[in-house]
């Protein structure tokens, strides 16, 4: 049994990436680039309903707060179904919620009810992602997993981009509801496409069915006729004879997230999710309205400045994507943090009373440590065995969810108490915990996820 799980492993590393994997990756990215619509399309209406339904800064904040508690949830949730019975079946329950919950919101005639849809559907946000993330992690072999990877995850941010595109046009055209209802309907048949995808091989290694995994993997070589010969830097080539023996391990706690070795790679995880998305979120999800509000910019100018960040991060985690395998998953993420940061405070320090200055350095901070954000789902989910990886990256993603819900409300405190420039240097304060955090992460590029989680 050990043996033959072996050799399917060695298989899956020797096999290229081919169109048997770009189409998993088409089908699970467009699940994920309606998350990132559907996460993003509430900062495009609030500037809206702000007025029509006399919505305070405090009540925004508790708008914005509700979905990401509602993320918490899923990402617990999901992070263990997807561990009990399979990545695939667990994405799609959640974007059927998400969907679902997404034509409620347009449905919407006061701010309660508005409330109570965005939770639910943040059940179904938080808990697409982590599992799509693991999905396609272990989909991957290890050299170019990151290359893989993020060209994958690009499209949230294209998602976020899209999303603020489409809304300075149609929201001023059509009315809000129009957001909620794009974010609905596709999702609805993108849930039938994923039922389609083969079962993650690795889960299914994991889980001991192994015949069922060597047909996947068996489709998977049929795809190409090429191989390659699994090598990780610094060690000898290896074979399936040769590779080291994969257990089937038992099911693991959620206990074990913060036993032995991965103590510290967890409590490392958890702090970089939760500065990172800090500072994105909540300049994400703000700043549309601090341009229409504080800065006096029109609604079309708010929402279309709003958008300039995610173009900013497309075009960054592009070069990423490309570089993410020579330079390291820690000296990327560390550079992130250490550039957005200094930005952030030069604009706390200098800049926060000009529009323009505003718009120059939150866009070109958020596209740095955005992509840091994107780097955050291709690691996680490397520094744990199968048995635990969607837990793993589940409860990571819980912090990206309680810090995200915290950022909203403490910028609505600072903006009525202290005014914008506070708002700015609290978010390079988190920068500099990022920083330090991201100098203990492991070396991943290039291994094998076995290797790394031993």
């Amino acid at each position: 049994m050990t043996a033959d799980a072996a050799a399917l492993i060695a298989r899956i590393e020797s096999a290229p990436f081919s169109r048997w994997h770009v189409r998993s990756r088409v089908v699970v990215g467009s699940a994920t680039f309606f998350d990132a619509f559907d996460a993003l399309s509430l900062a495009f209406v609030l500037p809206v309903l702000v007025g029509r339904w006399h919505i305070s800064p405090k009540q925004v904040g508790i708008l914005i707060a509700i979905g990401y508690v509602g993320q918490f949830l899923g990402a617990l949730v999901f992070g263990s179904l997807a561990e009990s019975f399979g990545r695939i079946r667990s994405a799609a329950a959640a974007v059927a919620i998400m969907s679902v919950m997404s034509l409620g919101c347009a449905i919407s005639g006061n701010f309660a009810a508005l409330l109570a849809f965005r939770f639910v559907q943040g059940i179904g946000v938080g808990g697409e992602m982590p599992v799509a993330a693991v999905y396609i992690n272990e989909l991957s072999k290890a050299h170019g997993r990151g290359r893989f990877f993020l060209l994958y995850e690009l499209i949230f941010p294209v998602g976020l981009m899209v999303t603020g595109q489409i809304a300075a046009v149609l929201v001023p055209a059509f009315g809000w509801q129009v957001m909620f209802l794009i974010g609905g309907v596709p999702g609805l048949l993108i849930t039938f496409l994923l039922l389609g995808l083969p079962e993650s091989p690795r889960w299914l290694i994991a889980k001991g069915r192994l015949a069922e995994a060597e047909m996947i993997v068996r489709a998977m070589e049929a795809s190409t006729d090429r191989r390659v010969t699994p090598a990780t830097p610094g060690e000898p080539l290896t074979n399936s004879a040769a590779s080291p023996p994969v257990a089937v391990a038992p099911p693991s706690g959620w206990s074990a997230l913060l036993s032995g070795v991965y103590r510290t790679r967890t409590v490392v995880a958890w702090t970089l999710w939760s500065s990172a998305y800090f500072i994105t979120n909540g300049l994400n999800n703000w700043m549309p309205t601090l341009y229409y509000n504080v800065y006096r910019l029109d609604l079309q100018q708010s929402l279309r400045a709003g958008t300039l960040t995610n173009v900013v991060q497309v075009v960054v985690l592009i070069g990423c994507a490309f570089l993410i395998d020579r330079v390291g998953r820690r000296r990327w993420t560390l550079a992130c943090f250490v550039v957005g940061g200094l930005l952030l405070a030069l604009l706390g320090i200098f800049g926060a009373d000009s529009a323009r200055a505003a718009i120059t350095l939150v866009t070109l901070s958020y596209g740095v440590i955005g992509s840091a954000n994107a780097v955050l789902y291709l690691y996680t989910p490397e520094i744990y065995p199968t048995r635990m990886r969607a837990m793993g990256t589940g409860a990571a993603t819980c912090w990206l969810r309680l810090a995200s819900a915290v950022g909203p409300l403490l910028v609505g405190y600072l903006v009525s108490a202290q005014g914008i420039p506070a708002v700015f240097l609290m978010f390079a304060a988190v920068a500099v915990v990022g920083a330090l955090a991201a100098t203990r992460m492991l070396k991943t590029e290039n291994r094998r996820l076995e290797d790394i989680a031993a």
